[in-house]
């Protein structure tokens, strides 16, 4: 797996995802490999496939090229400051030990996980099940680790290997979350607030319902961790049309038929980005 300073971290923690192995992989410049001897081929580009059948819902899992394009798009043109400038504020609060490493689960494009990383010196590991989010993300941040797997499910690391698990408008299994952890580590999540692009909802959909979702959050989780902290990272901008559309295109909600007439007579519009950003800690 490429980084740019091979010497400069360790090894990331990843494990075997073959069914009933679990093994420490090892990793080599064209391959990773357990003690068992399954093998899992470094692509090209720098990243490892440890996607296994039983974990894919389709023959094209994840977000489609398009969709990958259209966030890196969006996170280029600066959209979505306000929550990196909240999200790097909680984690150096954290005080992690430099090189620790750091899990981004649903990694998409990579860049979030890459500004973090760079900016509290942590060793990332981004995790993704989109084969094109994978490729793009390992082709411009090879000094991170970049791993297709389904985060849904067991995650490909060791026990206790991280400090901290980094999770962004995506899905998580808390019971693989709170074991990955390492003592002192911390589950950070970013959670569309119930203001998340309201306007733009309101527009397309025909309505801008307001739904809270951190405190299911919460619960859901409840058996693994406690809350430590709840911020909300909330910005307002003007969107033109192209902008718009990639918004949609990272959200789905451009993608339903009822929403086409509206999606054509987009224009430019002011629209709210919100997140709920909350700390957890393992119980």
């Amino acid at each position: 797996m490429s980084r740019a300073d091979p010497g400069a971290r360790a090894e990331p923690p990843l494990a075997c995802t073959v069914r009933g192995c679990g093994e420490r992989l090892v990793g080599a410049e064209r391959a990773w490999r357990c003690a068992r001897g399954h093998a899992f081929d470094v692509a090209r580009s720098g990243y490892v496939n440890l996607l296994q059948p039983q974990d894919r819902r389709s023959l094209a899992a994840g977000d489609s090229g398009e969709e990958v394009e259209a966030r890196a798009r969006l996170h280029r043109a600066g959209v979505g400051r306000a929550l990196d400038a909240e999200l790097a504020a909680r984690v150096r609060a954290l005080g992690f030990a430099p090189g620790s490493n750091a899990v981004e689960l649903g990694c998409g494009s990579g860049e979030r996980l890459a500004a973090l990383a760079e900016e509290c010196a942590l060793a990332g590991i981004g995790i993704d099940l989109s084969v094109a989010a994978t490729e793009h993300a390992a082709r411009c941040f090879p000094a991170l680790a970049w791993v297709v797997a389904n985060a849904d499910r067991r995650l490909p690391l060791a026990d206790a290997s991280v400090a901290l698990v980094l999770s962004i408008h995506g899905r998580r299994n808390p019971a693989e979350c709170a074991r990955v952890l390492a003592p002192g580590g911390a589950l950070v999540a970013a959670l569309p607030a119930s203001d998340d692009l309201v306007e733009l909802r309101a527009l397309v959909l025909g309505q801008g319902l307001e739904r809270e979702r951190a405190s299911a959050f919460v619960a859901e989780h409840a058996p693994h961790f406690e809350l430590r902290e709840r911020t909300t990272a909330r910005e307002r901008r003007r969107f033109e049309r192209e902008q718009l559309l990639d918004l949609l295109r990272g959200t789905y909600r451009g993608a339903r038929r009822s929403a086409e007439d509206a999606v054509r007579e987009l224009g430019a519009l002011e629209v709210t980005l919100a997140s709920d950003v909350l700390v957890l800690a393992r119980r």
